[in-house]
C-alpha cells in the first residue's frame, strides 16, 4: 500500500511540473506579436545587438556620414545622426580615445538606444526577454534531472519492497517509468523550445518584413538580415569581420559609457541555433552580449571560429562579438 500511495504522489508531483511548464513556456512566447517597425528592429530580431550595430555602421558607411579605414580606425564625415543608434554611434565615436572600430561596436551594442530595441521587441512578444527565457529554461532542467533521479530512487524502492517479500502485482518501477519518462521527455521538448529567443511571432514579423523589401539591396539591409557575408563591399566588409572577431578585453570599455547604466537586460539575441547562449553565426553575425547585469566585466573571456564565437565571464555578463 505505501508503494501504491507513493507511486500516486509521483504522478501528481511529475503531472503538476509539466502542466506549470507548458503554461511558463506558453505565457513567455505566446501573445498577438506584431510587426516589425524599422530595419534595427529587423535586425536585432535576427541576430541581436550585434547584427543592428553591424546594420547601421554599414549604413552610415553607405551614406557618407563615417569613414572606416585601415586598421579598424573610424571617424565622422556627414551630416547629424537620422537614427538614435546613429546617435549613438556618433556619441560613441566622440568619446573613444582613437576610433578604433572594435571599441566602438562593442560599446554601441551595450548602449541604452540599442537595448532598449530588444525590450520594445520583448515588450510586443516578438523576443523573449533573457531572464524570463532563463527562468523556463532553468524548470525544464529541474524537471528533466529530478524525473530521471527518481528513475534510480524507484529501482532502489523497487528491491527494497521485493526484499520484504510484499507481494505486488507489478514491480514499482513498473508502475512509476511511464510519469518519469513523460517528466523526461517534456521538460528536452520544452527546455529546447524555451532555448530559442524569438516567437513564433518574431518569426512571422521577421517573415513579413522580408517580403515587404524583395529588391532592397542597400548595405544596412543586407547585413541586417543576411549578416556580414552580404555585404557588397570587400573592403567595409573585411573591418567589420575583423572588429566582430577581437576579442574583448577590460581595455574594450567605451570612455563614455557608464556601466551603471546597464543595469537593466542585457541581450544576446541570435535566430541560428535557438540563440540559446552567448554567441552568434559567422557571416550572419549574430549575437554580442550575454545576459546579465551589465555588458562589461573585469574578468571575462571569449573565444570565436569561423562559424562562433562564444563568452563567459567569472564576475558577470560580457560582450562577444560574431563575423
Amino acid at each position: 500500500m505505501a508503494a501504491n500511495a507513493l507511486a500516486v504522489l509521483v504522478y501528481l508531483a511529475v503531472a503538476t511540473s509539466v502542466v506549470l511548464l507548458i503554461v511558463r513556456l506558453s505565457n513567455a512566447r505566446g501573445g498577438p506579436g506584431g510587426p516589425l517597425h524599422d530595419l534595427p528592429e529587423a535586425a536585432f530580431v535576427q541576430g541581436g545587438p550585434a547584427r543592428v550595430v553591424d546594420s547601421v555602421l554599414a549604413t552610415m558607411h553607405a551614406d557618407g556620414l563615417i569613414g572606416i579605414g585601415g586598421p579598424g580606425i573610424v571617424v565622422p564625415l556627414g551630416p547629424g545622426p537620422r537614427h538614435p543608434v546613429e546617435q549613438a554611434v556618433l556619441a560613441e565615436l566622440a568619446a573613444a580615445p582613437h576610433g578604433a572600430l572594435h571599441t566602438l561596436r562593442l560599446a554601441v551594442m551595450r548602449h541604452p538606444s540599442v537595448q532598449e530595441i530588444g525590450n520594445r521587441l520583448a515588450a510586443r512578444r516578438l523576443l523573449v526577454a533573457p531572464a524570463e527565457r532563463r527562468r523556463v529554461v532553468r524548470w525544464a532542467m529541474i524537471q528533466g534531472f529530478g524525473s530521471f533521479v527518481m528513475i534510480f530512487v524507484s529501482l532502489l524502492v523497487t528491491f527494497i519492497v521485493l526484499d520484504t517479500g510484499t507481494d505486488a502485482p507489478l514491480p514499482f518501477i513498473v508502475k512509476v517509468i511511464p510519469a518519469l519518462g513523460i517528466g523526461i521527455v517534456s521538460a528536452l521538448i520544452c527546455g529546447a523550445i524555451a532555448a530559442g529567443r524569438v516567437t513564433a511571432a518574431g518569426h512571422r514579423a521577421l517573415l513579413s518584413y522580408r517580403q515587404q523589401f524583395p529588391y532592397r539591396t542597400d548595405a544596412g539591409y543586407l547585413v541586417a538580415l543576411r549578416g556580414l557575408g552580404a555585404l557588397p563591399d570587400p573592403d567595409l566588409q573585411a573591418q567589420l569581420i575583423t572588429a566582430a572577431r577581437m576579442p574583448r578585453t577590460p581595455a574594450h570599455r567605451g570612455s563614455s559609457s557608464d556601466d551603471a547604466a546597464y543595469a537593466a537586460t542585457v541581450w544576446c539575441a541570435g535566430i541560428s541555433g535557438g540563440g540559446g547562449g552567448c554567441g552568434g553565426g559567422g557571416g550572419d553575425g549574430g549575437s554580442a552580449c550575454s545576459s546579465g547585469s551589465t555588458c562589461s566585466s573585469s574578468s571575462s573571456s571569449c573565444s570565436s571560429s569561423s562559424s562562433s564565437s562564444s563568452c563567459s565571464s567569472s564576475s558577470g555578463s560580457s560582450c562577444g562579438s560574431s563575423s
